[in-house]
């Protein structure tokens, strides 16, 4: 009988001890799940990483990351036929048009076309050639931002997280309780959201390094500024062109005013023919007889 005794409490106590060890070890689980996720969210590529490859989805982007943005300003004849052939040739790199507006001739108005073009980044200077050759380049303006430092964290920020979300699977599929599987809910809830927020913005900055964005505007010759001269020759030029200019226009004016300075000098003719006609009569008049 004592024996039997002795033998109950023991297993009554194995239990006690059993459970309680299954209930501290889901929470501290849970805790170790998180904590890398925070270790690793300051991660930095510079103080350990063994390569500059870049984990983007299924692609890897290796080196720097380099953001290029350009503005170009190119004169040609016909503006709209210009932005025509430049869509056909950031088509045939695998480039699109992003936006497209044009004014075509009218009046007064020469007409002008503005691209957005967003071209494959290893083929920008080719493309640019080729988009310059649709007239005369006057204006470019290259503006490159390196992002590789934003693009490396976030990788590394990525990496963490998915590495938490798959510890927290791993514990919802081990969880004991009901509390357990809340806890691990919730912690899982907020990892794969920050999770997708990350990935979402690694995407668009890598779209943003894979493709650069090139500004394109189509003028014609009417609407291009004039040169400032910046030469003894170039002055001379520009003035026997002012000089030129100002009495071609004379000539348009006074072809221009010459039907209304004959009227004028005709209708003046007669009032003076009449005025001294009448002069005369009147004299003769006033002398005597």
């Amino acid at each position: 009988m004592r024996r039997i005794l002795i033998t109950t409490v023991m297993a009554l106590s194995l239990a006690t001890l059993a459970g309680c060890s299954a209930g501290g070890m889901s929470a501290d689980s849970v805790a170790e799940a998180e904590a890398p996720a925070s270790r690793d969210a300051n991660y930095s590529i510079d103080g350990g990483a063994p390569s500059a490859a870049l984990e983007s989805g299924n692609q890897t982007l290796i080196g720097p990351q380099i953001i290029t943005t350009v503005q170009i300003t190119v004169t040609v004849d016909e503006p709209i036929d210009a932005a025509d052939e430049a869509s056909r040739i950031v088509g045939s790199v695998g480039g699109s048009v992003e936006n497209r507006s044009e004014q075509r001739e009218s009046g007064n108005n020469p007409g002008s076309a503005q691209l957005t073009l967003r071209i494959p980044s290893a083929q920008l200077t080719t493309t640019l050639a080729q988009l310059k050759e649709l007239g005369i380049a006057r204006d470019t303006m290259i503006n490159s931002t390196d992002v590789t430092s934003q693009s490396q964290d976030l990788a590394a920020r990525i990496t963490a997280l998915e590495t938490s979300v798959d510890r927290l699977l791993d514990l919802m599929s081990r969880a004991t309780s009901t509390d357990n599987l809340l806890a691990i809910e919730t912690a899982l809830s907020d990892r794969q959201a920050n999770l997708e927020s990350l990935q979402s913005q690694k995407r668009y900055l890598d779209s943003q390094v894979q493709l650069s964005t090139v500004n394109l505007y189509l003028v014609s010759e009417r609407d291009t500024p004039a040169e400032t001269p910046d030469t003894f020759w170039s002055g001379l030029a520009a003035g026997w062109g002012a000089f030129v200019a100002f009495w071609s226009a004379m000539l348009v004016a006074l072809g221009v005013l010459a039907p209304w300075l004959l009227s004028a000098g005709i209708v003046t003719t007669i009032v003076l023919v009449w005025v001294k006609l009448a002069r005369r009569r009147r004299a003769a008049r006033s002398q005597p007889e």
